[in-house]
């Protein structure tokens, strides 16, 4: 695709101290800088504002207070500067890009135009679409056409200007138009992107082809469980008449540009610029869901929770994709620390859509987390109730409901969901090394617990946890000098994890090892953050491993010999 990836669109690389002049408010220049370097829009942009009032002509902030007002999704707070930094003459494709909002939302699209002519570019693509869309704003589609078939013939934008085209004849009612590039196969350009399936659809529908748009969904999408594509197939199946409504006006086509970039581009660019064009999807249609979805999604990615958090609420209640919505925000809560909050808003949504298998599961999985261990195995157990037995995802509901089950100390019903999980998923290493470190803890079955270890690090050679799990039954079934390789290769993996040091220690004291050890168990209670286990540690490097166990009513390891 012939893109050329955002240079000022970092904010993380905007701000420079070398950079600042000597009127420069430093203080200002380092708060923003700290502000900017965690996409912390909140707090950067009043930091920033302070830094471009010392030095007002200074384009590296003024971009900056640019960036910072998209990411919150405020282009009118963004204009002044995006305008200040037009007036200076320099290219800034933020700015562009917020004139170009600004225009298209007041409909003045001769301004959009005036403002490309006069060389402020967003992006060959943006720009190439924009004049388009401006032109079908404008009422001029023959104009406009001829500017999607310049897009359609530039190199490595085919499938945004069949895309686009097609939306525009939809817009206008040529449907038919519409129909003969949507059905254009994939090695003719277009592609059969879920925004592109439910425009097809829709306009299928208004030729009179409902059993065609069905059939295309399925071909698509075959069983998806998509809110919004399961609605519209429903409305479909049922023989209503689905209206056109994918986009409504010339800006509505315009967020469609910036969403499918977003989408696009979103494993291949830094989180920032794709916020920063989901952001502009959002601004153009405020109706949007999927870009609003992807706001959310963004900012969770980008450690910004209060912000997710408030873009999901934005999805209202009679949304297909409000369930997601607010699983997402859900998820927000739960990674900003606010747990309880997490769980709250997830059982109301139980309440309201008790049939919704993805609800009750990441119910359970919050509940877990917090070891709230009887009610994440109820909310398991309904979500195993609702989830299909040839659905792929079941395995996982098995395995994290059998944690549950081994907290709660019901091995036998435990067992029966690990065994249930990896009868769905055979080769699924966390399931083999919970399940055969359990058994070995137990000293049940201790031949096939070994194997389903050794088979889960097979899997995952360079999982710390799992091959400390090998070295451990290696030790815990008497064979401390096996251990130790596989526990020295676990504490390289994790070299701070507590209980990997502390086991480390152990088999080191087993093999005779004891000055090591006691190193290992130093090691391991500077890491250690569980009472439990630095008062067990403390005690071993007091009085050594035999004496802790003999005190615990446990035999003391085989020791090999000593080394003073």
């Amino acid at each position: 695709m012939a893109f050329r990836r955002f240079p000022h669109l970092a904010l993380t690389a905007a701000l420079s101290l070398a950079s600042a002049p000597a009127t420069a408010d430093l203080g200002a220049y380092l708060a923003a800088r700290a502000a900017t370097g965690t996409a912390d829009f909140a707090n950067a942009g009043p930091w920033v504002a302070r830094a471009l009032a010392a030095d007002p002509d200074n384009l590296q902030l003024l971009d900056n207070l640019i960036g910072t007002q998209v990411g919150l999704g405020d282009f009118a707070a963004a204009l002044p500067a995006a305008r200040a930094t037009q007036d200076l003459g320099q290219p800034s494709q933020l700015a562009a890009m917020v004139l170009a909002v600004t225009a298209a939302q007041a409909g003045d699209w001769r301004a959009l135009l005036a403002s490309q002519e006069a060389g402020h570019t967003i992006g060959p693509v943006a720009d190439a679409l924009g004049r388009a869309w401006a032109h079908v704003g404008q009422g001029d589609m023959a104009v406009a056409l001829q500017a999607f078939d310049e897009v359609i013939e530039s190199r490595g934008m085919l499938p945004f200007g069949l895309l686009h085209k097609a939306l525009a004849l939809a817009l206008v009612g040529d449907f038919e138009g519409a129909e003969a590039i949507l059905s254009l196969p994939p090695d003719q350009g277009m592609q059969t992107t879920r925004r592109a399936v439910m425009a097809r659809a829709q306009v299928l529908s208004q030729l009179g082809r409902g059993a065609d748009a069905v059939a295309v969904i399925d071909a698509a999408f075959p069983g998806t469980v998509d809110p919004a594509l399961s609605t519209l197939r429903a409305r479909l199946a049922a023989g209503e008449a689905v209206p056109f409504t994918l986009i409504g006006t010339a800006a509505e086509g315009l967020a469609e540009v910036y969403f499918g970039l977003a989408a696009t581009l979103r494993d291949q660019v830094d989180d920032t610029t794709v916020l920063f064009f989901a952001r502009t999807a959002q601004a153009l249609n405020p109706g949007h869901v999927d870009a609003i979805l992807l706001v959310g999604q963004t900012l969770d990615r980008m450690g910004q929770f209060d912000l997710a958090n408030a873009a999901y609420a934005l999805v209202p209640p009679g949304d297909p994709a409000y369930v997601a919505a607010e699983l997402g925000r859900a998820e927000a809560l739960r990674r900003a620390g606010s747990r309880d909050a997490a769980v709250e808003g997830l059982s109301a949504l139980a309440r309201s859509h008790p049939d919704r298998a993805s609800v009750h599961l990441t119910l359970g999985e919050t509940l877990r987390l917090m070891r709230r261990d009887t009610e994440a195995n109820a909310a398991y157990t309904r979500a195993l109730d609702l989830t299909a037995a040839t659905d792929p995802s079941r395995w996982y509901v098995h395995y994290v409901r059998g944690i549950t089950h081994h907290r709660l100390d019901q091995w036998p019903a435990a067992e029966s969901d690990f065994r249930a999980a990896l009868a769905l998923a055979p080769d699924r290493a966390a399931v083999l090394n919970y399940l055969g470190y359990s058994l070995i803890e137990r000293r049940e079955k201790l031949d096939e617990a070994l194997a389903m270890i050794e088979r889960a690090v097979q899997a995952e050679p360079q999982n710390g946890a799992i091959v400390d799990s090998l070295g451990w039954a290696l030790f815990t079934l008497g064979r401390p000098a096996e251990a130790v390789p596989h526990m020295e290769h676990a504490a390289a993996l994790l070299a701070t994890d507590a209980v990997i040091n502390d086991h480390l220690g152990d088999v080191y004291w087993a093999v005779g090892r004891q000055r090591e050890a006691r190193f290992q168990w130093q090691r391991a209670l500077s890491f250690s953050d569980d009472p439990a286990l630095s008062d067990r540690i403390g005690r071993k490097l007091d009085r050594g491993l035999d004496a802790v166990l003999a005190e615990e009513g446990a035999a003391p390891p085989q020791v090999a010999g000593q080394d003073g």
